[in-house]
């Protein structure tokens, strides 16, 4: 068979897509595979076009209705098995060329070509004799069974290559999809292993818009929080990342614009123009807006603007957007209400220490005295700010238990009597079993329990003595006695400084722990001066009342 024995012809079923422009490229391996560099022609079955290159003539009006009988399948088929003409269509996939389905008709001479009045046979297929029997003068004979085993094992390699090359592609497509999904995951993890309730919240946003800017093609995020007050003319709260074009006040334009509102659903907005013809805000090419909830609370919206590749935003973008704002608006609801279990905390403390200083008017703000004295010492023994924080409740709390003393004991202005010391001695007992049901106060029990244990022993309730006292109680044993010296009485004058510092520096090793006498001596000047101040005055106060 000579170089040029069979000639492969294309025909296009148009399924909605332009043809390739050039579809020697498709069957290129086809002529690989039968040896020989075929002529061809691109024939379109339902109109008959045809565009040919240096091959016979046929009749393509005629082929066409058995071209389009064999469009979809997956095996050779002889459209014309005239002797000695042998025309072969190869379907091929329709996924060679995206939206179009191609065939391949290939030519075979079955018998030595007779002389031309003997051709009638297949005048119907052939529009040019002459030009045909050119062509067949060049050809060897080929069996149509052979012709038919050839064509069958190429298309079959043909179909088995394309699938290869399909499965590779989805193979990368699955591979860039499970690195999307992995990128999502690895933020969403981050994001939720920051979410501690005492995460700051500008701290958390700023990280949040930082961290999505990584795997979204957005050249800008931002989160925005309306004032509570929308007459507010200062806008709300935004954090920002990436190009983000707008301020919290222009944030805030947007939100009117668009008339956003408190709408549950997210706003996808692509070439804003094309809908808006006022669009005010030209910087924005491309928006996502996803409302952050938790419940029935609304708080504000997250905004990605401006297709990093020049693209639009799909339903991935605000799948992924969603999913954030769905954790984000899960923390601040927490977050809210975590603070008003703080409050409600906080309240309880006030109301406690104040129903101490309503049964002894005697020492009235001594606690208060003793929290913030012992919040200078935990400081100045390097304690961590929790620890800070524990102690300043403590020290609040540690007389609570004075509640259920008799009060002629407490007002007492005179020297106690053995008995009455013992009664008021079960106040750290009494306070003790106040607290100890309060989940939120559990950790301050110890210094409750203890603060008037000594050094040596020879302290109560239980008779603690060195390490084994609990070492915030420790601490509070110096700032309760240091008030209680220092305090005027109804029955007896505060002492002075001088005649303090002896008593405190004497019972050190005794009374007290050594390392927090030295402590207090460190910082004497300042403990002095706080224990002056009224609660309000005191920054300690101010800082960590709000952290309760």
């Amino acid at each position: 068979m000579s170089a040029s024995a069979a000639f492969p012809v294309l025909a296009h079923a148009e399924t909605g897509a332009r043809a390739p422009a050039d579809p020697r490229q498709r069957f290129a391996q086809l002529g690989q595979w039968l040896g020989r560099e075929p002529s061809w022609a691109c024939i379109d079955p339902p109109n008959g076009l045809v565009h040919s290159l240096d091959q016979p003539r046929l009749n393509y009006e005629e082929l066409c209705p058995l071209v389009r009988q064999v469009v979809g399948g997956h095996e050779a088929v002889a459209v014309v098995d005239q002797e000695p003409l042998l025309v072969v269509a190869v379907p091929l996939p329709a996924h060679l060329t995206p939206g179009s389905v191609w065939v391949a008709l290939d030519c075979y001479l079955t018998a030595p070509c007779p002389p031309q009045q003997y051709l009638e046979p297949i005048r119907p297929w052939v529009q040019d004799v002459e030009q045909f029997l050119q062509w067949a003068a060049g050809q060897s004979v080929v069996p149509p069974t052979m012709a038919m085993r050839l064509l069958q094992m190429a298309t079959e390699r043909l179909h088995q290559e394309i699938q290869s090359q399909q499965l590779g592609r989805e193979v990368e497509q699955l591979c860039e999809q499970l690195c999307r999904t992995y990128e999502e995951i690895s933020l969403l993890y981050r994001l939720t292993h920051n979410l501690a309730l005492n995460t700051q919240e500008e701290k958390l946003a700023a990280t949040a818009v930082e961290w999505i800017g990584q795997i979204l093609p957005a050249q800008g995020l931002a989160i925005y929080l309306p004032p509570r007050q929308w007459s507010d003319s200062r806008g709300g709260q935004l954090w920002s990342s990436g190009s983000f074009p707008l301020d919290r006040r222009q944030a805030r334009k947007l939100v009117d614009y668009l008339q956003l509102g408190t709408q549950r659903s997210p706003c996808l907005l692509n070439h804003p123009r094309q809908q808006f013809p006022d669009w005010p805000f030209a910087e924005i090419q491309e928006l996502i807006a996803v409302p952050i909830y938790e419940s029935e609370r609304f708080f504000g919206w997250m905004l990605a603007v401006n297709h990093t590749f020049g693209g639009e935003f799909g339903t991935a973008e605000v799948d992924l957007l969603q999913s954030i704002s769905t954790i984000l608006g899960i923390h601040r609801g927490n977050a809210l209400y975590y603070r008003e279990q703080g409050e409600l905390l906080t309240g309880i403390v006030r109301s406690l220490t104040s129903a101490i200083d309503a049964k002894d008017p005697y020492t009235h703000g001594h606690s208060d005295r003793v929290a913030r004295v012992a919040v200078r010492l935990a400081r100045r023994l390097g304690c961590d700010s929790r620890t800070v924080d524990t102690i300043y409740l403590a020290g609040l709390l540690h007389d609570i238990g004075k509640i259920g003393i008799d009060e002629r004991v407490l007002r007492k202005p005179g020297r106690l009597t053995p008995e009455e010391f013992e009664h008021i001695k079960q106040h750290t007992i009494i306070g003790y079993e106040i607290l100890q049901d309060i989940k939120q106060l559990r950790h301050v029990l110890p210094v409750v329990l203890h603060h008037h244990e000594a050094w040596d022993g020879s302290g109560y309730p239980h008779g603690l003595a060195g390490e084994n006292i609990p070492y915030l109680a420790r601490v509070v044993a110096v700032a309760d006695a240091f008030d209680a010296m220092s305090s005027d009485r109804p029955y007896r004058k505060g002492m002075d400084d001088q005649k303090l510092d002896t008593v405190i520096r004497q019972g050190a090793g005794k009374q007290w722990d050594p390392r927090v006498v030295e402590a207090f001596f460190a910082c004497r000047d300042e403990i002095r001066r706080v224990s002056r101040l009224k609660p309000e005055e005191d920054p300690i106060e101010l800082r960590i009342w709000p952290s309760l």
